[in-house]
């Protein structure tokens, strides 16, 4: 009966381990302050083609490493 008390602090201890990285990770994302950034849609090189919108720009952000 011993070993199954065993495995199952075991499993609490994976679980706590689990849930706090996924706390310190929400809390690490939540911290972060956005760059202001102009909402005018700028064209780029006086084109009229493509333009570098707000949607643009967090697109370009969401790939940084």
């Amino acid at each position: 009966m011993k070993a199954s008390t065993s495995k199952l602090s075991r499993r609490k201890f994976l679980f706590a381990v689990g849930a706090g990285g996924a706390a310190t990770a929400a809390a690490v994302v939540a911290t972060k302050v956005p760059q202001s950034q102009p909402k005018k849609a700028e064209a780029v090189n006086g084109s009229k083609g493509y333009q570098l919108t707000e949607h643009v720009r967090k697109y370009y952000e969401t790939t940084k490493v």
